[in-house]
């Protein structure tokens, strides 16, 4: 590989972040067609290929986002309402330890400190959490379901199937969020997207062109150094 390839995809890696402010640039369907295709490349045990992508755009993606942003607004109103709506697995621990809980702590409030949204701010926090809710105004909203007959393995290589779809997606010019806050609202998002009987969703995720403007995306967040994660083993 050259240094130029080399460069290339260091480049498309590095400069992935989870926008949060998208401008309303269509993305065609080619070139969406395109990412998944290069994304499909990904490892998957036995070469099961767990994957299963749903696409949303215009008028589909806005009737997801008036369903969501409803129920979101119906369990502000009424907390008991959040009991309809709950993951169909744990994608964050039961109970948080440092170091994770410190990370995800800096990470919530160094967003909200970057849009001056203080800790008492309730009305701003929850504005901001339903941005979630509206893709941040991408153009397209991606939902990614799994059998859940398949193990934690699968997990695994769903995860490197959606790094490639980030990866790709940026090598295109284009950005993307990858969201865990839609997974309680499962209940609303499988049927809306005709999922076949038993699908789990495994997430969603925003993919566009990045609002360059928008000072929510020039949040840059901290990585552990290599010494601090990495063990050589003699």
């Amino acid at each position: 590989m050259t240094n130029s390839n080399v460069a290339a995809v260091d480049q498309a890696i590095t400069s992935r972040m989870s926008a949060r402010a998208f401008t309303q640039q269509a993305v065609s369907r080619e070139l969406i067609t395109d990412i998944l295709q290069v994304a499909s490349r990904a490892p998957s045990g036995t070469n099961t290929q767990p994957w299963k992508v749903y696409v949303l755009q215009g008028a589909t993606r806005d009737a997801l986002v008036d369903k969501v942003c409803a129920a979101h607004e119906a369990i502000r109103a009424n907390p008991d309402v959040a009991k309809q709506y709950q993951e169909q697995y744990d994608y964050y621990p039961a109970q948080w330890v440092s170091p994770y809980i410190d990370r995800r702590r800096e990470n919530g409030w160094s967003l909200y400190g970057l849009l001056g949204i203080g800790k008492a701010d309730k009305d701003r926090m929850h504005e901001q959490q339903q941005r979630n809710f509206k893709f941040f105004d991408a153009p397209v909203g991606l939902m990614f379901t799994i059998d859940p007959i398949m193990g934690r393995g699968s997990m695994l290589d769903y995860g490197m199937f959606i790094q490639n779809i980030m990866v790709a997606a940026r090598a295109r010019g284009l950005h993307t969020c990858p969201q865990a806050a839609w997974n309680a609202f499962h209940s609303i998002i499988l049927p809306h997207i005709n999922a076949g009987e038993g699908e789990m969703l495994v997430c969603g995720m925003s993919l566009g062109y990045a609002d360059e403007t928008d000072k929510v995306n020039t949040l840059v967040t901290p990585r552990v150094p290599v010494d601090e994660f990495t063990h050589w083993v003699a």
